[in-house]
């Protein structure tokens, strides 16, 4: 993988299990239940002997998923990460000869900063993608808002003090690339091999990363004149009516169609933290995009666009 893909893999997967493993032979069962919770990724940490041995038994049992190696804080680690297999290089600080090395053998390197002068350094060296850490003791979302400002260009990987009570506040951060974690793949959980435990908890983070909320109802109506009857039912329940161009309002919740949209009944317009992100974990939900409705930001990001699927006979509306 290019750098490029496995950044835009960071993203997409939205979540990087940090492992502490204590015995190899755990390494690829872990792998397991990290893929089957939807999270074909992992940063294994070089904070124990087994590391290396994981590394290698787990691109070798799955050699699609997208295995580092953290906690790397020399070149001599580098190296030795990534001949067992290790796709990206992950570090707590900013140490400039492990850097250097990645850079020349272009290993995808993600060092460690936390404050505005490691940024600068990582920019100079021609680095746009920074790990955040420790994050929450380093202020937080506060924080990456910001860094935000002088520092546009760059995306961060955040991880220390992140769980899942605030991973919502981080996946609503627009300079957030992913979220690092060891919450999923405590210890505890690996060395008492609660692989189905690990699976649920990685299910369960990836939907709570989507921050999924249904922000209004849209009902097909045959005319402006239906509409507009309509309405003034839905008024009779204290409603406010706010008639628009090709749609009326009933406050913000009900979506009134003046001709039928997408939808046999109408669609749901649902909110999600990211519209990528949440395409590329809908996909395995069985949902499709319906490209055709696609819109993007001055960015290129998309702002809005419908699922092919209906849900119940209502199209789904992905807002951001």
């Amino acid at each position: 993988m290019t750098k490029e893909e496995i950044f835009t893999a960071f993203h997409d997967i939205g979540l990087v299990p940090v492992v502490k493993i204590d015995d190899a032979e755990k390494a690829v069962p872990l792998a397991k239940a990290l893929i089957d919770g939807g999270i074909p990724c992992a940063e294994i940490t070089f904070r124990t002997d087994a590391a290396e041995e994981a590394i290698k038994k787990v691109t070798k049992a799955y050699p699609e998923m997208l295995v580092g190696a953290g906690t790397v804080i020399n070149p001599k680690l580098a190296e030795k990460a990534v001949a067992a297999g290790a796709k990206f290089i992950v570090s707590a600080g900013f140490n400039r000869e492990t850097v250097e090395w990645c850079l020349s053998h272009n290993i995808p390197v993600v060092p460690g900063v936390c404050t505005p002068s490691e940024i600068e350094l990582g920019l100079s060296m021609g680095l746009d993608v920074l790990k955040f850490f420790p994050a929450e003791a380093s202020g937080g979302v506060g924080m990456l808002k910001n860094f935000a400002g002088p520092f546009a260009q760059v995306k961060f990987m955040t991880t220390g003090g992140i769980n899942i009570n605030n991973l919502q506040d981080y996946a609503k951060t627009s300079n957030v690339l992913a979220i690092g974690g060891s919450w999923m793949v405590n210890a505890d959980l690996i060395n008492n091999e609660k692989w189905d435990e690990i699976t649920a908890l990685c299910e369960d983070a990836r939907l709570k990363l989507q921050g999924f909320k249904l922000v209004h109802v849209g009902i097909n109506l045959a005319d402006e004149a239906a509409a507009a009857g309509a309405a003034e039912e839905f008024a009779k329940f204290g409603m406010a009516i706010n008639n628009g161009n090709s749609s009326i309002f009933m406050d913000k919740e009900i979506e009134l169609m003046k001709k039928p949209g997408l939808g046999k009944n109408g669609h749901l317009a649902v909110r999600c933290n990211d519209i990528e992100r949440a395409i590329y974990f809908l996909k395995d939900k069985g949902f499709t995009v319906n490209e055709e409705t696609v819109k993007r930001d001055a960015k290129g990001k998309i702002k809005v666009c419908y699922l092919n699927e209906e849900v119940g006979g209502f199209a789904v509306h992905l807002v951001k």
